[in-house]
C-alpha cells in the first residue's frame, strides 16, 4: 500500500520567506510607500522590477492563498527579472510598508559587479525552491 503525503508549508516550519536578508538597500531613499491592502503587483502582470522590503510586511499570494509574509530586507519579484516571464504571484501590503524597487538595469549591474549580491539571490531562490519541493506530495511505502 502506498501513502501519499504533503505537508503545507505553514505546518512544517517552512515558508516562502528566506533566512537570507539583503541589507544593501536598508537606507535607500528611492522607496515606494504602500498602505495595508494595497496591491504592489498582480499575478500574470509583466515585471520590470524586483523589490526589497525596507520596512513593514508584504503578503505573497498565489491564487487566493497567502504563501508567505515577507519583512524587512527580504526580496520579492526577482523571478521576473531573471526569466522575463510574467509575475507568478500577487503581492499585497500586509501592513503599511516601504519597498525599494530594483529595475533590470540596476539588477544586472549588481549581479555583474557585486558577487555577494548574486550569491544571496541564488541562495534565496534555492531556499524557496527546496521549501516548495518539500510541500510536494510524496509516495512512500507503508
Amino acid at each position: 500500500m502506498l501513502v501519499t503525503w504533503a505537508i503545507p508549508l505553514k505546518h512544517c516550519g517552512m515558508s516562502y520567506a528566506s533566512p537570507i536578508k539583503i541589507r544593501l538597500f536598508r537606507n535607500a531613499t528611492n522607496f515606494r510607500t504602500f498602505k495595508t491592502g494595497d496591491s504592489i503587483f498582480r499575478e500574470g502582470e509583466s515585471g520590470e522590477e524586483m523589490f526589497v522590503v525596507r520596512n513593514g510586511t508584504v503578503d505573497i499570494r498565489v491564487g487566493d492563498k497567502t504563501v508567505a509574509t515577507l519583512g524587512q530586507d527580504e526580496i520579492f519579484g526577482e523571478m521576473a527579472l531573471i526569466d522575463r516571464q510574467s509575475r507568478s504571484a500577487t503581492v499585497v501590503a500586509a501592513t503599511d510598508c516601504e519597498v525599494v524597487p530594483i529595475d533590470t538595469k540596476q539588477f544586472l549591474f549588481l549581479v555583474g559587479q557585486t558577487p555577494n549580491f548574486s550569491l544571496q539571490i541564488m541562495q534565496i531562490l534555492a531556499v524557496r525552491l527546496r521549501q516548495m519541493d518539500a510541500a510536494i506530495p510524496r509516495e512512500i511505502p507503508s
